[in-house]
């Protein structure tokens, strides 16, 4: 798998406080491993700190990105997903991406984003939830989403995975689909 994704670029979308450490960084080192060039971007430039202390050094925003640069646009979740992601900038980012033919994705609370965006409405998809909180998985479904319980949902181009617990294989399903995906032109 060393090699495969040779040539492949993913953008992952960090919140530039409170981002899910083990949802950025195991599909990051996944999508590494088998060659994609990764590059993470937030609101803004400088060092971000993940809710599990986890720093990651922001060179670029989200402002200055292109989804026709990428092969794939990744959603990170956690705490801050929300607060800093949750925004008519991703919203358009989302639909651009949705319109250029790219991979879209995004894992534990960041389908919301995807919801919000209106990219979800017949598409398949999943959510972090709890019994303590459904809200989640009732903005999928009034964005239109069919909502499947299941650690990672694909349809299509999009990609939505439940939370840290489904990292592993959100990253796998991310390499497997840039895989068989053409490269950009």
């Amino acid at each position: 798998m060393a090699e495969n994704l040779m040539g492949k670029k993913v953008a992952m979308l960090i919140a530039f406080r409170d981002f899910r450490d083990a949802e950025y960084f195991i599909p990051k080192e996944i999508l590494e491993s088998a060659g994609a060039d990764v590059i993470a971007v937030s609101t803004r430039k400088g060092l971000i700190i993940g809710a599990d202390g986890g720093e990651v050094r922001i060179d670029v925003s989200i402002s200055e990105i292109n989804p026709e640069n990428f092969d794939a646009i990744v959603f990170i979740g956690g705490p801050g997903a929300l607060d800093y992601l949750d925004n008519q900038t991703s919203y358009d980012l989302a639909k651009e991406t949705v319109k250029k033919g790219r991979i879209l994705a995004a894992i534990c609370i960041s389908p919301v984003i995807l919801a919000n965006a209106g990219v979800l409405k017949g598409k398949k998809a999943t959510v972090w939830a709890s019994s303590l909180d459904r809200n989640p998985i009732r903005i999928l479904k009034n964005g239109g989403a069919i909502y499947e319980d299941n650690p990672v949902v694909i349809d299509g181009k999009i990609v939505t995975a439940n939370g840290a617990e489904a990292a592993e294989e959100f990253g796998k399903t991310l390499v497997s689909l840039l895989t068989t995906a053409p490269l950009r032109v």
